[in-house]
């Protein structure tokens, strides 16, 4: 998909600043430091819409990116980061909680993953909480550029039982370094809100 246009609209942190036009959103959750900025940037092809950072936990609202006047990315805050304090780690599980139990145009989220690693707990509970709320989830296991081609299949593999992904649910491999993964991102978001 060719992006033209795409904006940050509003950094929200209750219900009542979300964007009322109805447009379909697709959510992007992961750990601190996952990567969800750069895939948001790889996907849209631009630098840096969405702000990377090297300290972690500094997505502390939730950022709607709105794409072509079509759709949004919602970014939520990074969970699993260990120097946020307990109050402040509960303020945004409140926050998320809130956006995906109450949000109707949300039509998928993204839980960006890092296929390097065996998801933590943390990845594991929120694949969990996203199926408690029945949403469909699309895992992007990233930094797929730094694991050799002949060892892929293996942490793909890893990755779909550790998380115990359901039926129906995708994951796709994908780097913000070369770009792998970004068509099937593509057709497979296309697909969920319908352009």
């Amino acid at each position: 998909m060719k992006v033209t246009n795409a904006e940050i609209v509003i950094s929200a942190v209750s219900q009542k600043q979300y964007p009322s036009d109805q447009l379909p959103e697709i959510a992007l959750a992961g750990r601190s430091n996952v990567g969800k900025s750069s895939f948001i940037n790889k996907l849209i092809n631009r630098k840096n819409l969405a702000r990377t950072s090297s300290k972690p936990g500094k997505t502390q609202t939730l950022n709607f990116y709105k794409i072509n006047e079509m759709f949004y990315f919602v970014d939520v805050p990074g969970y699993g980061y260990a120097k946020v304090s307990k109050k402040e780690r509960e303020k945004w599980g409140g926050m998320m909680e809130e956006y995906f139990e109450t949000r109707d145009t949300l039509k998928a989220v993204l839980l960006i993953t890092d296929i390097r690693h065996e998801p933590t707990k943390d990845d594991i509970q929120m694949y969990d909480f996203l199926k408690h709320f029945e949403l469909p989830v699309v895992v992007i296991a990233t930094k797929l550029d730094k694991i050799p081609k002949g060892k892929r299949d293996r942490h793909l593999k890893r990755t779909k039982e550790t998380l115990q992904i359901e039926k129906g649910d995708i994951l796709i491999p994908f780097s913000a370094e070369s770009g792998e993964g970004k068509d099937e991102a593509w057709r497979v978001l296309r697909n969920q809100i319908n352009i």
